[in-house]
């Protein structure tokens, strides 16, 4: 499997992790009563299930997405011309005001 793709695997399933556990969170300490209609809900399993599957893509994309912006690109060589830049001197402009 190529470098990339296990590396954006990777950092989705922290995404995910940090998710479930963020869910966990919400039902123990019963944040908005989320863990009493976890538990007393007929669907409350079916709650629980959408809400960690809802939230895991989003801090997965979240947790890919600071992986690749964070990623460093030192170790590739520079592509493209370089262009030198020499010593900027300014010049002067004659502007003609017209009525």
């Amino acid at each position: 499997m190529p470098f990339l793709v296990r590396f954006l695997l990777r950092h989705a399933a922290i995404g995910v992790g940090v998710a479930a556990v963020f869910v966990a969170l919400l039902a123990a300490f019963d944040v908005a009563h989320l863990g009493t209609l976890f538990a007393t809900s007929s669907d409350g399993p079916l709650a629980l299930v959408v809400l960690t599957l809802a939230l895991g893509v989003t801090f997965g994309s979240v947790q890919m997405g600071f992986a690749v912006m964070l990623m460093s690109d030192k170790d590739e060589p520079p592509r493209g011309r370089r262009i030198r830049l020499t010593r900027l001197v300014p010049r002067l402009a004659r502007v003609h005001a017209g009525r």
